[in-house]
């Protein structure tokens, strides 16, 4: 995908600060997943100040002269006396991450590299871990791992914090230049120590680089009826990704009684990704509305006809990694009364980014916009609430005795069911399908379970 223009925006609805995994930095483009380009926003020329806000130009919010006289000193002093000589462009390049990084988590500087990496991200192709990394206190915290990846596979979790990267202890100091090496080349080896949330346990891992493709959806059948949707970030191919597959899963195995949606550890992305999954299991209402102080900021999205699943019943599952657009969905199915939300509360982040390119190699990535559910709501720090709550929980087998006698049937000299059909196992009834599933995804089949009930009165109500 080509870089921005300089009369384009772009718009991130994603956790922020990934370096080894797409999704991060995500152009958007318009609702429903074209690929047309977002309207134009015009940067505010050096010599005018008719596009900046009112507020923004008021005369009685001028630079103070002294203000800019100890920026001046400053930097002559760090120059002059700092223990080491830093060039002039680092210098500057420094004190412009510093004024975006003082406004929020989100804002930053994208150089060369940065704008690359925004259009890499939006492809799901790049080489490294698979980890969604957030800076938090001058450390660094994982967000969420993606699928099928180095990271992955070697167990790393939500909430678990980076310690050491090649034996060296990340701190304020180094944050940055940490992050950097998380990606590289495919096959390159790295070190991380780990420590899982609520754990005092150092785990040191060796991690191999890959040329990670990523597949944001995948869509299989849990049972006879039951359809099983995972959407692991919000990538520009997702929303015809999973029109594709969800429609051969249908044809393949006829309609469905009902669906999972599981958004765990979904970081976010594409704004229009997030629009059009809504919409494609949405015939009307409202999406999501985005509100800032430039008018190109104030959008609304509105679902149209045609929901895949012919309304059948859903269940989305979440928990704290279900971020972002992810959110979005979430809160657009949720107060659309399109599905029931189950797990645990999501990430919060309800603000929106955009990308203003200053030039072909430098822009500006700043929060412009929060976001609103279709209920009106903001979920900037607090997420989104589950309908139904479930812990963070893994379920084991109980150790039973053996019984010789589990029915009627045991028992000798029973009288035979004038109508059963040969062959027929009366103890295969689902339980040890339910058991196997619990095992392996304890709030998947809790999700399946209700889903079940949910399918049942539908059903009941037709039939009536």
């Amino acid at each position: 995908m080509r870089l921005p223009s300089r009369h384009q925006f772009v718009l991130l609805l994603t956790v922020p600060f990934l370096f080894a995994v797409p999704g991060v930095h995500a152009q958007s483009t318009v609702a429903g997943g074209s690929s047309t380009a977002a309207p134009p926003i015009d940067l505010p020329a050096a010599s005018s100040s008719a596009s900046v806000p009112a507020s923004a130009s008021s005369s009685t919010d001028q630079v103070d002269l002294d203000d800019i006289r100890n920026f001046s000193r400053v930097y002559e002093v760090v120059r002059q006396a700092y223990v080491e000589k830093v060039d002039n462009k680092t210098l500057m390049k420094a004190a412009i991450t510093g004024m975006l990084s003082g406004l929020d988590p989100h804002s930053e500087y994208l150089d060369k590299d940065g704008l690359a990496q925004l259009s890499e991200d939006t492809t799901g192709q790049y080489s490294g871990l698979g980890i969604e990394v957030l800076q938090v206190d001058g450390g660094l915290r994982i967000v969420s791992p993606i699928d099928d990846t180095p990271a992955a596979r070697a167990g790393i979790k939500p909430g678990d914090s980076i310690v050491k990267i090649n034996g060296i202890l990340i701190d304020s100091q180094n944050v940055d230049e940490m992050f950097k090496q998380l990606r590289g080349k495919p096959g390159s080896k790295v070190a991380l120590t780990i420590i899982h949330q609520n754990s005092n346990k150092l785990i040191d891992l060796q991690l191999v680089r890959e040329n990670i493709s990523v597949s944001s959806v995948k869509v299989r059948e849990l049972e006879p009826g039951y359809t099983y949707i995972r959407i692991s970030q919000f990538q520009d191919d997702t929303v015809g990704d999973l029109q594709r597959k969800l429609a051969e899963l249908l044809k393949k195995n006829g309609p469905a009684k009902g669906a999972v949606l599981d958004l765990r550890s979904n970081p976010g992305g594409l704004l229009t990704a997030a629009v059009g999954v809504s919409d494609d299991f949405l015939n009307s209402g409202i999406i999501v509305t985005t509100r800032g102080r430039l008018q190109d900021a104030n959008m609304s999205f509105n679902a149209h006809p045609g929901d895949q699943l012919d309304g059948a019943p859903m269940i989305v599952l979440t928990n704290n990694g279900t971020a972002s657009a992810a959110e979005i969905v979430s809160g657009a199915l949720k107060d659309n009364h399109r599905a029931l939300i189950m797990g645990q509360r999501t990430f919060g982040k309800g603000v929106v980014q955009t990308v203003l390119p200053l030039d072909a190699d430098h822009a500006v990535k700043i929060t412009t916009a929060r976001y609103y559910t279709p209920s009106g709501a903001s979920i900037q720090a607090e997420g989104i609430k589950p309908d139904i709550a479930l812990a963070d929980l893994t379920v084991s087998k109980a150790d039973s005795a053996p019984s010789l006698i589990n029915s009627e049937a045991d028992l000798p000299n029973h009288l035979a069911n004038e109508h059963a059909k040969a062959g027929n196992d009366i103890n295969d009834d689902g339980s040890a399908d339910d058991g196997k599933l619990a095992t392996s995804d304890y709030a998947l089949s809790q999700a399946l379970n209700v889903l079940k009930g949910m399918a049942l009165r539908q059903a009941a109500a037709i039939r009536r």
